[in-house]
């Protein structure tokens, strides 16, 4: 199931914030290159170009059609179909960011020094990544696929999860860069109702579990989906929901 850039952007405020304050927290430097890691349809890209004006900014991503809304939205970028394990620049770059990228990807002990490895001297990596995966949205798509007529077909989708506690990525870079910031947020996103939910997920972390499904069995999966996520998400007295979204924060200074 390819990247729906429309389904991704029905949060668009919500799913930008995060890199806003990723951002935020970038030193004042004035790179020569920039590149934005898993960029998506360009929201984050669109950050940094506005932050470093002078900058060569690219944005990267496998997805042809968010690399087609991000062309569309910004045609001065530098925008680059590849996959962010085997990207190389053709110089290391001075700010490499990624916002909600790295956790689609394993073996993060192999990736990260990979990564860093394209930062030049002085340089910055800078990435959030969600860390919400025993939330009961990723906990009940597990369960409803471990539980239907499916469930050989999706046993293969139960990956095991990529991000590990923040003592992971501390370990792993502070012996390769001068300093290593880390911290966590817990966004508390308000949400119309439980429905918004699931359709927060459909863009991101459902689509694995639903591309492998045909009709009717997608429309049997998310009508389970749904039902379990009202009961986890119960509205508040205004009938809107609030939706817990805990991400990771890491900024390596080489």
């Amino acid at each position: 199931m390819a990247w729906d850039p429309g389904q991704y952007l029905k949060f668009e405020e919500e799913r930008t914030q995060p890199a806003r304050d990723l951002l935020a927290r970038v030193p004042t430097v004035r790179p020569a290159r920039v590149a934005d890691l898993g960029c998506g349809p360009g929201n984050s890209t669109a950050l940094l170009a506005a932050r470093w004006p002078a900058a060569e900014v690219e944005g990267v991503d496998l997805d042809e059609r968010m690399l087609a809304e991000a062309r569309a939205r910004d045609p001065r970028t530098r925008w680059v179909r590849a996959d962010v394990r085997n990207w190389r620049p053709a110089q290391p770059v001075d700010v490499l960011f990624s916002n909600a990228t790295l956790q689609w990807l394993p073996d993060h002990a192999a990736l990260w020094p990979a990564l860093l490895a394209q930062v030049a001297p002085e340089g910055v990596l800078a990435v959030q990544m969600p860390r919400n995966y025993a939330d009961p949205t990723h906990r009940l798509m597990a369960e409803i696929a471990a539980a239907g007529p499916w469930a050989a077909r999706l046993a293969e989708r139960a990956r095991t999860v990529p991000v590990h506690p923040p003592a992971f990525y501390y370990d792993l870079l502070a012996p390769r860069v001068r300093r290593v910031e880390l911290w966590e947020t817990q966004y508390l996103h308000v949400l119309p109702g439980p429905d918004d939910v699931v359709e927060w997920v459909k863009g991101t972390g459902l689509r694995p579990y639903l591309a492998p499904l045909d009709e009717p069995e997608r429309a049997t999966f998310l009508a389970r989906y749904r039902a379990a996520i009202a009961a986890a998400y119960p509205p508040q007295p205004d009938g809107r929901v609030l939706f817990p979204f805990r991400r990771l924060f890491v900024i390596a200074h080489k």
